[in-house]
């Protein structure tokens, strides 16, 4: 079972590990093709001048020391995922089965090394990379999610580059209203609770006691089951 994550735009500095190489990431054997939309946004970053959605750090991505994804990322998921204070088994359940959709990089693991950058939602360096990440990447995932049920809990804006058919989704209601942006402090709460039951099918996850988090109706659409929860 994946859990898939959107990224976060606030991100930590500096790093201990390398610049990326082909170890640094998941899926090897398109590596070429993931480098390919880095070096465009390389390439697109010496001209512009936009600095609200690119930064204003002209050195090469290739060039800038990496760290663990879930640990680069510090928006308000990553940040109530709290994943330094998780035990060593569910840190490695994270690092290897939850998949974050990167504005730049694609579908990366929680495991995978990252540099610093700056590329905000929707914003496109010199092409659209949403696209180029939805034909390298949806083929791939569409194989793995035929036979392992992905926990989607990513915003709806990065079903650009993946829509799962085999899929479990969660919305959650407080006071009789749909949350929107303490949602994602719930994605993140909702991940390390899974990261330490370690589900392998969808009847183990609605088997999972969610501390704060009850869950009053289950709607099924197709393949995908949409877990309506009330929170505290």
């Amino acid at each position: 079972m994946k859990i898939l994550l959107a990224p976060s735009e606030r991100k930590t500095l500096g790093g201990d590990n390398p610049p990326i190489s082909k170890d640094s990431f998941i899926f090897p054997e398109i590596y070429d093709k993931r480098i390919e939309a880095i070096k465009k946004y390389d390439e697109f970053l010496k001209t512009t001048q936009d600095v609200k959605n690119f930064g204003d750090d002209k050195t090469s991505v290739f060039e800038r020391p990496s760290k663990k994804a879930v640990l680069r990322y510090r928006g308000v998921a990553f940040e109530h995922l709290k994943y330094t204070d998780l035990d060593k088994n569910s840190q490695k359940w994270i690092d290897e089965n939850v998949f974050i959709f990167s504005n730049l990089f694609g579908v990366i693991r929680a495991g995978d090394l990252i540099p610093h950058y700056t590329l905000k939602q929707g914003s496109k360096p010199g092409f659209d990379i949403y696209s180029y990440h939805h034909n390298v990447f949806a083929p791939i995932l569409e194989k793995i999610n035929e036979n392992e049920p992905f926990i989607d809990l990513r915003a709806k804006f990065y079903e650009k580059i993946y829509k799962p058919k085999n899929a479990i989704t969660f919305k959650f209601i407080k006071n009789g209203k749909v949350i929107s942006h303490f949602a994602k402090a719930y994605r993140g709460k909702l991940t390390a609770i899974i990261a330490k039951h370690k589900p392998k099918a969808i009847e183990d996850v609605l088997k999972i006691p969610f501390e704060g988090i009850k869950i009053i109706e289950i709607q099924e659409k197709k393949e995908v089951k949409e877990i309506v929860c009330e929170i505290d």
